[in-house]
């Protein structure tokens, strides 16, 4: 077969890995030189801990070992099975993590409630004031900034894989056909689109309006740490945005512990993880409605730098870094991903939502396994 991808993000890069694994062509369109969307602008994290039971969590598992399986075999993924602990500090969150246990599959996470002790023996650099920490054994991280271009190194070198930057597709011409702004067709056996948050233009005109929204965020990376950071940490703020810890529990500290205003104001919770360079990636924000700014705010900033701080129990290093990002996310969270015939041999994969670093290679296995590769 002779695949064409649209979109050289990850849920894009993804496909075109898994068509090139199953032995096809494939001829890989971008509308820039390199991607510049969401799957360079997000933690890099391999997100198990929170997802939800079902279809979601059985997705990022999956995901989860494929990409262990790819990064040993493209080291410049810079996978790292580091795990994630979220630290507590009182009664109502201590709740939730201990609700999140006694879920039926928290052994598939990975799930164990840690003493302050025990969670300062695995990530030495968290120094602050908690009193426990829920251990996900299952969360991992690559590098966002190198992935696109370690796979497709990887990819270039198997001689069934061409890149074709700089090129945006215009129009579906006819059975598992394009055409770009160049006024070049591309004709294969199967064409996927993988547009991201580029739900305008052409997703329109072969879709329609389609259920899935776009989403804005803001995040920050520091200069180096100065040591290791062993897990990705969170705050228990990311108890209210992740469907696996949906409790009484949980309901409890959204009825008798608020938000802080700047948190609340702009659906935050902390996440952070440590680049190999020793910077830290520090998020996020959540905006949803349109049009967006076009600008960042520095409340969240600050708020986040406080956060981190009381759980380093240290100043942050210089902010090197600050930017904003925009994602598609399905208008049915439940849903893992949009995935619509739009035309003969033509397929639109798009909405991951937060889920698309974490989940890309299990959703394109999916849609290789669908289409028959």
């Amino acid at each position: 077969m002779k695949v064409i991808v649209v979109g050289a993000g990850v849920v894009g890069t993804m496909h075109a890995w898994h068509a090139v694994e199953r032995g096809h062509e494939v001829v890989h369109i971008e509308r820039e030189a390199e991607a510049r969307g969401a799957s360079l602008r997000n933690f890099g994290q391999i997100w198990v801990s929170g997802r939800a039971g079902g279809e979601e969590l059985d997705t990022a598992l999956r995901a989860r070992d494929l990409w262990e399986g790819i990064g040993a075999r493209v080291p410049g993924l810079g996978f790292r099975a580091i795990g994630s602990l979220t630290p507590v500090r009182n009664d109502l969150e201590l709740a939730v993590a201990e609700a999140a246990l006694a879920r039926p599959d928290a052994a598939a996470r990975g799930y164990k409630l840690l003493t302050a002790d025990e969670a300062r023996a695995v990530n030495p650099a968290l120094r602050g004031e908690f009193e426990a920490a829920l251990w996900c054994e299952r969360d991992a991280a690559v590098e966002p900034r190198l992935a696109q271009l370690a796979l497709r190194e990887a990819l270039v070198a198997t001689g069934k894989y061409t890149f074709l930057p700089d090129r945006e597709v215009r129009d579906v011409v006819g059975r598992g056909a394009v055409r770009d702004d160049r006024g070049e067709t591309h004709t294969g056996d199967a064409v996927v689109l993988c547009t991201g948050a580029w739900l305008s233009g052409l997703v329109r005109e072969v879709a329609g309006e389609i259920p899935v929204r776009r989403v804005r965020l803001q995040m920050m990376q520091t200069e180096p740490l100065g040591e290791p950071l062993t897990t990705s940490v969170a705050d228990a703020d990311s108890f209210r945005y992740y469907p696996a810890y949906a409790s009484p529990a949980l309901d409890a500290l959204n009825a008798g512990q608020a938000q802080d205003p700047t948190g609340a104001a702009h659906k935050m919770q902390l996440l952070m993880v440590q680049r190999l360079d020793g910077g830290l990636t520090i998020g996020d924000t959540h905006e949803y409605e349109h049009p967006f700014a076009f600008d960042t705010l520095e409340d969240p900033y600050e708020h986040l730098t406080r956060v981190v701080e009381s759980f380093l129990g240290r100043p942050l290093p210089k902010i090197r870094r600050r930017w904003a990002g925009v994602y598609a996310q399905c208008v049915d969270t439940s849903r893992v991903v949009h995935r619509q015939r739009v035309a003969d041999d033509v397929w639109l994969v798009t909405g991951p939502g937060g889920r698309g670093m974490t989940c890309s290679p299990a959703i394109a296995e999916t849609t290789a396994n669908e289409l028959g590769w």
